[in-house]
């Protein structure tokens, strides 16, 4: 179902593989009040405080914390490592498909995503990426036409930036070989950054190692994705935009049951997941979508 431009993709992936703080955070970005209103996350808040209750009086809560982190890191690294290839491919499929058939996907105007690493065992994004540069390609299809920014690392401190590419061309494989897009395309014209954009964002899609069902995230920590979705939701308030709706592709070996997962105040959660199975709306948000 996705465009001839998957092999573009596909064959830049190849290259790319062979080249190979204490507290339950409340907002996600198009639900500013989630946590504080909705009752799952009501009890997600009484779990979180449950489980650092049991703690030993001489034990420092935010290592505990962080701790807690690398251990759920380091299980969901190794069943990401030794998950079946075939079970993989089945899975990333049905993400794929259901993504692109969402109306929310469809009615997105703009779109940031991320381009998906092999080596990193990310949700297959190859055929989500195609779909929106094959209506970019096809002249008489404007009408479903959207941009798409997709992410740049800056530097080891966490930013990050999203800028807007039309071709796969416009991509090249970093330093850690993850695909990203260059500075300039071929022409030399500067790519646009998204936080320079006239337009906001309608939809960002999001990698992660797991999440809940209530919407929390466990990163790779880095914090680049935390560090920008919260800029941006700073530039949305600035400018009186929509908060755009926040959702995460994930395997199903990848989504735990309520509180499982530790936050920080720095941890950004989802509005929505996408499982292999069907979207697991989360925020108001989402559910009105």
């Amino acid at each position: 179902m996705f465009s001839h431009s998957r092999a573009s993709v596909s064959g830049l992936i190849n290259r790319a593989k062979k080249a190979v703080t204490l507290i339950t955070q409340p907002r996600t970005l198009a639900s500013p009040l989630l946590f504080t209103s909705h009752p799952a996350n009501e009890r997600l808040a009484s779990q979180s405080h449950r489980s650092f209750a049991t703690m030993n009086r001489n034990e420092d809560p935010i290592e505990a914390l962080f701790q807690q982190k690398r251990s759920l890191r380091s299980r969901m690294c190794k069943e990401l490592r030794n998950m079946d290839p075939l079970r993989r491919s089945e899975e990333d499929a049905a993400i794929q498909s259901i993504v692109v058939n969402a109306p929310w996907f469809k009615s997105s105007k703009s779109v940031c995503a991320y381009i998906s690493s092999p080596a990193l065992r990310e949700v297959d994004t190859t055929g989500i990426v195609s779909e929106i540069l094959s209506k970019l390609a096809n002249e008489s299809d404007v009408p479903n036409r959207k941009k798409l920014y997709v992410p740049r690392v800056e530097d080891r401190n966490s930013n990050m930036r999203m800028l807007r590419i039309s071709s796969v061309d416009d991509l090249i494989v970093n330093s850690m070989n993850i695909l990203e897009p260059a500075l300039s395309d071929s022409n030399g014209k500067q790519h646009e950054d998204v936080m320079e954009a006239r337009d906001p964002v309608d939809l960002f899609i999001v990698p992660g190692l797991a999440f809940d069902r209530c919407g929390r995230r466990l990163g790779r920590s880095g914090g680049y994705y935390d560090l920008f979705l919260k800029k941006y939701q700073e530039l949305t308030k600035e400018r009186k935009w929509k908060e755009p709706l926040c959702v995460a592709l994930s395997y199903s070996k990848q989504i735990m049951e309520e509180g499982a997962i530790a936050v920080t105040s720095n941890d950004v959660s989802m509005d929505a997941l996408v499982s292999p199975a069907s979207v697991i709306p989360i925020s108001p948000a989402a559910w009105e979508r």
